[in-house]
């Protein structure tokens, strides 16, 4: 084998092993009970099940076929103390009896892994998309000449200073962006203060801008919508002729660049039928997707300070010396 083929396998099998550490470690700091109830069989942790299907989706790979490359990465199995690697259909069961609360807990845990208790969010950017639903294949709709149309829409509110998504919001039909604004909004500000919030022109809603100013006490930046000859409505979208071109406003790409990495690395398309089950996928994907940011975010903070005190360091002693 290759130089560059055992570093590529070196690599991927420590950035397993940092994920799975970080999943555990964000799973128990939930306080969710090891076993669901009293008469459990108790082989498998509720733990390790959680870990195994964020791992899963980290992977972005399908049951049948991660069981197999789990059974192959020992590392794993001692981080998750695993005796026997659990059967595919365990996982997927697993996910349809969980509770959406669960996920959710862990959602919020892997925000606030990011910040401190004192910590705010200079600017937030919401955006929204779609996690296509659908089991089968690109190539198989085009053959049968179905293509796949329907998509689960979903808005997301992200830190572009850290690129942390913060809130999220799903629905299964197709509504209009100011709906989930109102609920997203409120969800992230809960979890974590925004001095400003950034949105496109599909958000231009005076309501959305009394929300943000009035009961959130924040300052709101959002394109005006407006055609020739119309008549401007609205104290709030009116300010918005003059902060046109407020600076804050360029962050609100990252969003979309949020969601580019979201789906590239993660998937863009929902493998489960049923919608409950497709609410926690998508839940999964942000939980995998903050983890995946917190450990780049350790790395250049953590490495790449510690390189510069080491230079500086070397420039003293050799002063001194």
């Amino acid at each position: 084998m290759c130089t560059k083929c055992k570093e590529t396998i070196k690599k991927s099998a420590s950035r397993n092993i940092r994920f799975v550490q970080s999943a555990i470690s964000i799973v128990k700091s939930t306080h969710i009970r090891p076993y669901s109830c009293k008469f459990s069989k108790k082989i498998y942790s509720q733990h390790q099940l959680l870990v195994l299907i964020l791992f899963k989706d980290f992977r972005n790979q399908h049951y049948r076929e991660f069981i197999e490359d789990v059974e192959d990465m020992e590392g794993v199995q001692e981080i998750l103390d695993l005796s026997t690697v659990p059967h595919f259909t365990t996982l997927q069961k697993f996910l349809l009896r969980i509770k959406s609360l669960y996920l959710r807990l862990i959602f919020k845990k892997s925000v606030r892994m990011f910040y401190s208790t004192d910590d705010g969010i200079p600017v937030t950017a919401i955006d929204s998309s779609g996690f296509t639903s659908g089991y089968c294949s690109h190539y198989f709709s085009e053959r049968t000449g179905k293509i796949r149309k329907h998509f689960l829409k979903t808005s997301i509110s992200v830190d572009t200073d850290r690129q942390v998504i913060t809130g999220f919001v799903a629905s299964k039909s197709r509504v209009h962006d100011t709906r989930h604004a109102r609920k997203l909004l409120r969800q992230c500000h809960n979890l974590r203060p925004s001095d400003c919030y950034v949105m496109d022109r599909g958000y231009d809603s005076n309501e959305i801008h009394r929300l943000i100013r009035e009961d959130l006490t924040a300052d709101s930046i959002i394109p005006l919508r407006s055609w020739n000859n119309e008549v401007i409505g609205g104290t709030y979208r009116k300010e918005m002729v003059i902060k046109a071109d407020d600076p804050r406003y360029r962050k609100r790409q990252l969003v979309e660049t949020t969601f580019s990495v979201l789906k590239r690395k993660f998937g863009g398309d929902l493998k489960a039928r049923k919608f409950p089950i497709q609410m926690k996928e998508i839940a999964n994907k942000m939980i995998v997707c903050n983890i995946h940011r917190f450990l780049q975010f350790l790395i250049t903070e953590v490495f790449y300070s510690a390189e510069i005190w080491l230079r500086q360091f070397c420039i003293i002693y050799n002063i001194f010396l």
